[in-house]
């Protein structure tokens, strides 16, 4: 049963002896803020987690009195992003389950599944219940199966999606969980006094003075403490499915991932995109901001294209610095948009590439190509890093039915060439170029095996789930026979 489609940031934190946790945790999820806007919170041992909606620096005249109330040598914390649900407070994470608190980055398809097994506990897809009946199971099989290794290992089984989890117990341990296919991203790191820090991304890491160690492997649990880091795996499937979307959009461009940097491989999937379509007349490339602006530079210095900021967001708006995709309510994101300004001057009487990171619902890209149109753009060219999004994503990204989909065929079994026209003249632009699955995997360093386009493929098997299409629209997700490894 589908649960709230989430592409959230965690952080947990195990520090050296005598230091405080809070503030670090706190810092940590400032650098994690791209990941989610809605909504923030932190725990510590024995008490009740803090959970605040908005942007962690809503809350920083809090921040003192937090820190010297939640006072601890371990922490861990989370910045939400929803598309399915409320998102308030009642939505907001870390959540306590007994002597567990728990914070979750990613989607648990069978929240309903997982809630009968765990006792009954009410599920509805407008709360946080996926993560909420998973950390009720996983506290019962810890009692169950003495120890957080065999309860993982038995609750990878039964969960259907993909997960990243931090844990925290009573005891002040710091548990940090990776899914066996290593759809979301997660880091190990250390500081130079001796504290552990797991984390969405390294970005967080670097925000806090600790240094990038690892990845946390795919089916690793690792359990930071007193004793320093442990390691276990609780899956031995050797498959892995890397979001790709994370590289073109979701994660900072300063972390590392998988062994990429996030900014150079942005600008490789530019150089890349260039050689797939090499639009020589072009007299600028710009990009939309924020997330392609590397690309648009690969781009451009590949062909030799001067390359220009033709686009500004307003920062002085209330909106204007934030994400449009991540926010979950279409009018948010025109609002959004209204605040990309077109600078005239640039742009007037020229071939203008316009590079985006994505092309989702077709909101941005439209509003983006009009704005062009009205500031005297001769030719508009729109090339997108990301290939043609045409099925909705079960692993955690906003993408939760068929018909909203730009690249949405309408079940008439149009050809990848016949949708790209649909979708460039349904925004509105001279010429439309989507990227590749090859294209993109090839840039980024990564094997195509190894990274997940489900959302462009409809192949769903590295999730292990049966969609349930019929008729064009997407049902809830069953469970499948299980991806081969």
């Amino acid at each position: 049963m589908g649960g709230a489609r989430e592409n959230c940031g965690v952080v947990g934190i195990y520090g050296a002896e005598g230091t405080n946790a809070v503030p670090m945790a706190i810092d940590a999820l400032r650098a994690l803020q791209h990941r989610g806007q809605e909504a923030w919170g932190l725990a510590v041992p024995g008490k009740e987690p803090a959970r605040r909606t908005g942007l962690v620096s809503d809350s920083a005249r809090e921040f003192r009195r937090l820190a010297a109330e939640y006072r601890s040598r371990s922490a861990i914390g989370h910045v939400r992003y929803s598309t399915v649900g409320g998102s308030g407070l009642e939505c907001a994470q870390p959540l306590k389950v007994g002597g567990l608190c728990v914070a979750h980055n990613g989607t648990i398809n069978n929240g309903a599944e997982l809630s009968g097994m765990a006792g009954g506990c009410t599920f509805t897809p407008q709360s946080a219940s996926d993560t909420l009946a998973a950390a009720r199971r996983l506290a019962a099989l810890v009692e169950e199966k003495g120890g957080m290794g065999p309860a993982m290992s038995v609750l990878k089984g039964e969960m259907v999606g993909s997960y990243c989890f931090a844990f925290l117990s009573d005891g002040g341990a710091v548990y940090a969980a990776r899914d066996p296919k290593g759809f979301r991203p997660m880091v190990l790191g250390s500081r130079p006094d001796g504290a552990m820090v797991v984390a969405s991304e390294s970005s967080a890491l670097s925000a806090i003075g600790a240094s990038l160690d690892r990845n946390v492997r795919p089916g690793e649990l690792l359990k930071l403490d007193g004793a320093g880091a442990a390691s276990e795996s609780f899956s031995e499937d050797a498959g892995r499915a890397h979001c790709s979307f994370e590289f073109t959009y979701f994660a900072h461009p300063s972390s590392r991932m998988e062994g990429a940097n996030v900014y150079v491989a942005r600008k490789r999937i530019g150089q890349f995109l260039a050689r797939k379509f090499p639009l020589r007349g072009a007299d600028l490339v710009v990009p939309v901001p924020d997330s392609a602006r590397p690309a648009a530079l690969g781009y451009a210095q590949e062909l030799g294209i001067p390359f220009d900021e033709g686009l500004l967001k307003d920062r002085y708006s209330k909106k204007g610095p934030l994400r449009s995709f991540i926010e979950p309510h279409q009018s948010d994101r025109v609002e959004i948009n209204r605040w990309i300004i077109p600078i005239r001057e640039i742009i007037e009487g020229r071939h203008v590439v316009v590079v985006d990171d994505s092309l989702v619902r077709g909101t941005s890209s439209r509003a983006i190509i009009k704005a062009l149109r009205r500031s005297g753009a001769r030719r508009i060219s729109m090339l997108v890093t990301y290939p043609t999004i045409r099925f909705p994503c079960y692993a955690g990204i906003d993408f939760p039915s068929r018909e909203e989909l730009a690249a949405h065929d309408g079940g008439r079994g149009m050809s990848e060439g016949e949708v790209v026209e649909k979708v460039r003249s349904d925004i509105g632009a001279d010429f439309l170029g989507y990227n590749d699955a090859e294209n993109l995997a090839a840039a980024v360093g990564i094997p195509r095996s190894s990274m997940c386009f489900t959302c462009h493929t409809g192949d769903y098997s590295p999730l292990g789930i049966d969609p349930g299409f019929a008729g064009g629209k997407a049902g809830q997700p069953r469970r499948g026979a299980p991806a081969a490894p």
